[in-house]
């Protein structure tokens, strides 16, 4: 027998894209951390799109999934590029995969933010040696920016990400300033840049005074050691710049790999974290009243699932 009535879907993403467009028409734009999640199949992904020969083709699916991203989020952020410096070719592909209209943030190459390399296989003999291109703007301009200048306008911001300093590198917030403030100033014009730290110390004064002085943006971001997003957005001098660029990726005293155990392969929400959607809805609040633009990220293990975190912030705001 056929109910009288169809089940109501768990996901709507009809109605999601239409509110992220909404915002969006309000320079407001929010996206996610990455797209390539199989858990999302359902929600923002439609299987039969990549099924070939009656069977999912992952590879089609990683190749292709963007185009069906763009048509429910206006902006996405490339972790990717953190860890390379993609080519010429790479760039063409990418934006010409997405359609003309989704955005793109992108996190700099790590030659650039990492003062010294991590003891980890993958560094090679590298591998807990200093990086002799840490702050170079010539080679961030020659490397990177340049690359992107034929795609400045769907590139809204770029976004230093530096890890945690330990004091024998840096004693103080002092000695990164000094560092950071004349790169700062030998940045390429024509985008926009936003700075991510991961040393809670570091939210001091003098440095949101640093970023303020280049028209730099302070990322407000959620992660293991960092000040939870409600308290980084109550802080006065946080708001560095004439936009807001923010990325929520870890509750606070989660590691990175406890949330990849714990939360893959991200088809649904898992640990609901009302401070940090509250944090969110109000950095969307402050955005919309002062006319800023904002740049919002969520990363899947925030909570479990992005798409829905997304979905449930918006619900309420």
């Amino acid at each position: 027998m056929l109910p009288l009535f169809d089940e109501p879907p768990t996901f709507r993403r009809d109605r999601l894209a239409s509110r992220l467009q909404l915002l969006a028409s309000d320079d407001v734009f929010i996206g996610t951390s990455s797209w390539k999640y199989e858990g999302w199949l359902g929600q923002i992904y439609t299987r039969e799109r990549y099924v070939t020969r009656g069977k999912f083709a992952q590879k089609r699916f990683e190749a292709e999934c963007l185009a069906e991203y763009a048509e429910t989020f206006p902006v996405v952020c490339g972790d990717f590029s953190f860890y390379q410096f993609p080519s010429p070719q790479y760039w063409s592909r990418l934006f010409a995969s997405a359609g003309p209209r989704l955005q793109f943030a992108f996190k700099v190459p790590e030659e650039i933010t990492v003062r010294e390399f991590p003891t980890h296989p993958r560094y090679g003999p590298r591998a807990g040696a200093a990086n002799p291109s840490f702050l170079n703007a010539d080679l961030f301009r020659t490397a990177f920016a340049d690359l992107l200048a034929p795609y400045r306008p769907r590139v809204p911001v770029l976004i230093f990400e530096f890890g945690a300093f330990s004091k024998r590198i840096y004693d103080d917030v002092s000695g990164f300033i000094a560092d950071l403030d004349p790169f700062l100033d030998h940045l390429p014009a024509g985008f926009r840049y936003a700075v991510e730290t991961r040393n809670p110390d570091y939210l001091a004064a003098d440095y949101f005074a640093c970023l303020r002085r280049h028209g730099v943006a302070h990322v407000f971001n959620a992660w293991s050691r960092m000040p939870e997003l409600e308290r980084q957005v109550s802080l006065r001098d946080a708001w560095t710049a004439d936009f807001i660029v923010s990325r929520a990726l870890l509750r606070r005293g989660r590691v990175y790999e406890e949330a990849v155990d714990t939360f893959s392969p991200y088809d649904h929400v898992q640990d609901v974290n009302p401070g940090a959607r509250g944090a969110i809805r109000d950095m969307i609040r402050t955005a919309r009243e002062q006319r800023r633009r904002a740049y919002i990220f969520v990363n899947n293990r925030l909570e479990g699932n992005a798409p829905s975190t997304i979905e449930a912030i918006l619900e309420d705001d």
